[in-house]
């Protein structure tokens, strides 16, 4: 088994940046596939970014290339997200998810099979 953990997550200005993490315990998975997810209120769930298992490819919707970046320490089992120029739009509970898998990275939510609880961001106008 697989436990997430987000945090980072908190009230900034639009423009403002912050660092989300995802601290993962249990089975190692620095060779997993893993992602963001956003999920704002009364919208559905949205693939935001991904890094495959091997750490060589990364993946973003096209809503926040430019100013999201995921990376992970593989050694610490870490996954991170930059993000960067935050936009109120960018309001929701943020995801982290992991698939075993070392090369494709899933878009969608039910592909992967571990799941954080999440952690909020707020963007203020």
């Amino acid at each position: 088994q697989v436990q997430l953990v987000e945090s980072g997550g908190g009230l900034v200005q639009a423009g403002g940046s912050l660092r989300l993490s995802c601290a993962t315990s249990g089975r190692a998975v620095r060779t997993y596939s893993m992602g963001w997810f956003r999920q704002a209120p009364g919208k559905e769930r949205e693939f935001v970014a991904g890094i495959n298992g091997s750490g060589g490819n990364t993946y973003y919707a096209d809503s926040v290339k430019g100013r999201f970046t995921i990376s992970r320490d593989s050694a610490k089992n870490t996954l991170f997200l930059q993000v960067n120029n935050l936009k109120p739009e960018d309001t929701a509970v943020y995801h982290c998810v992991a698939k075993r898998s070392y090369y494709s990275v899933p878009y969608y939510w039910d592909e992967y099979e571990y799941w954080g609880q999440g952690t909020q961001v707020t963007v203020s106008s």
